[in-house]
C-alpha cells in the first residue's frame, strides 16, 4: 500500500512542499485549500510533470470549503 500525505494549504509553501514530496516519491499527495480550483490545478500540474521528472507519485487537489475530506 502506498503512503499518502495531506498538505493543508495550497499557497506557495504548501504547493512547494507537495511538489518536493512528489519529486522525492515519498508518498502520494493530497493538496487541500479552501479556495475552489487552486489545489486541483496545482495537483494536475504536479501530475503532468511526472513524465518529465520521472516520478511515479500521484498528486491530487481538493477544496475543503464544502467540508468534504473524503480524499484525504
Amino acid at each position: 500500500m502506498r503512503k499518502k500525505v495531506t498538505v493543508v494549504g495550497g499557497g506557495f509553501v504548501g504547493s512547494t512542499t507537495a511538489q518536493r514530496i512528489v519529486d522525492k516519491e515519498l508518498a502520494d499527495v493530497v493538496l487541500t485549500d479552501i479556495l475552489e480550483g487552486v489545489p486541483a490545478g496545482k495537483g494536475l500540474d504536479m501530475m503532468e510533470s511526472g513524465p518529465i521528472t520521472r516520478t511515479d507519485s500521484r498528486a491530487t487537489g481538493i477544496s475543503t470549503a464544502s467540508g468534504d475530506y473524503s480524499a484525504t
